[in-house]
């Protein structure tokens, strides 16, 4: 780790500038658990074009030197795929009013110098800016007794909590992808965190 870590920031099509950057760190950081994604390139590339594609997306990324060791990412609800839209459709909320927070990834060097809050700080701000009320994000659910989680894990509930975040158990969604060593996708349930974002 340098010193000096650098901060970018991109919208819409510009994500693209830092397309190559931000896949290699989904792909390495989403391998571990809970995730255990299989990535690939092509998979990042089918899932990232709904980023560049929505004007007022958001990206905030840390950079080690040419590295990109961490990004998080958002983007009006309205613009996100069906699987995560329709549980609040369903539900009966107003989708152009919620912004959803992508992921939030960071190696494990860089972990436990305020980053976190820092990424979370970042879209709420970007958020408020958009003037949503809402902001929302997913979580994977692999239960409690997944055959590869390990003993030490401990989950970022307090973490989210501690942010004004709600576990909203009556939204989940499914998403698919390979697991470690498989080849192909399987569905995973996500459950989906809420926080109303005061003016």
């Amino acid at each position: 780790m340098t010193a000096q870590l650098t901060f970018v920031r991109k919208t819409g099509a510009g994500i693209g500038e830092v397309f190559d950057d931000l896949a290699r760190l989904r792909i390495a950081v989403f391998r571990d658990y809970p995730y255990l994604y299989e990535g690939s390139v092509e998979y990042e590339k089918g899932y990232l074009q709904t980023y560049l594609q929505a004007e007022r997306s958001f990206l905030f990324a840390v950079y080690d030197g040419d590295t990109m060791v961490g990004a998080t990412t958002c983007i009006p609800l309205q613009n996100e795929t069906a699987e995560i839209r329709k549980p609040f459709e369903d539900a009966g909320f107003d989708v152009n009013a919620i912004c959803y927070f992508g992921e939030s990834i960071l190696l494990p060097a860089y972990r436990g110098l305020g980053l976190g809050h820092r990424f979370f700080d970042e879209r709420e701000a970007h958020a408020r800016s958009l003037q949503f009320e809402t902001c929302c994000f997913c979580s994977v659910d692999r239960g409690d007794n997944h055959p590869l989680k390990p003993s030490d894990y401990r989950p970022n509930d307090a973490f989210w909590l501690k942010r004004g975040y709600q576990q909203e158990p009556a939204l989940q969604s499914t998403m698919e992808w390979p697991d470690l060593g498989e080849t192909f996708s399987t569905s995973k349930t996500m459950v989906f965190w809420t926080k109303q974002l005061n003016r």
